[in-house]
């Protein structure tokens, strides 16, 4: 199993279990975590799963698609260049450890 680890606003963390191939928005919902809505269920119609990824691990993921670049300018909060959508990032085992910071507010 890979781990990730959410860090909520208030720098309270959450290690989840996931397996190859989930979504980070995935793990999250499945988890029950708050702080990632994923109204439209994971296909990057919706922006509710926007996280800021770590720097250490943002040069690890694949590169960012048109929609996603284009639904991330609509976010509830300020889009930073470490902005993904959770549901876009596909886990494998090199992303074990990821680091995801949760934003104060979705929607």
């Amino acid at each position: 199993m890979t781990a990730i680890t959410f860090i909520h606003p208030n720098g309270r963390s959450d290690r989840v279990e996931t397996s190859d191939g989930e979504s980070a928005m995935q793990a999250a919902t499945r988890h029950g975590l708050d702080g990632i809505l994923a109204e439209c269920g994971g296909n990057a119609m919706c922006a509710t799963c926007h996280v800021y990824v770590d720097d250490r691990w943002l040069a690890r993921l694949p590169t960012m698609a048109d929609e996603e670049d284009a639904l991330l300018d609509g976010t509830a909060c300020d889009r930073l260049p470490n902005s993904r959508l959770s549901c876009q990032i596909r886990i494998t085992t090199e992303l074990d450890g990821l680091v995801l910071r949760l934003p104060e507010r979705q929607v």
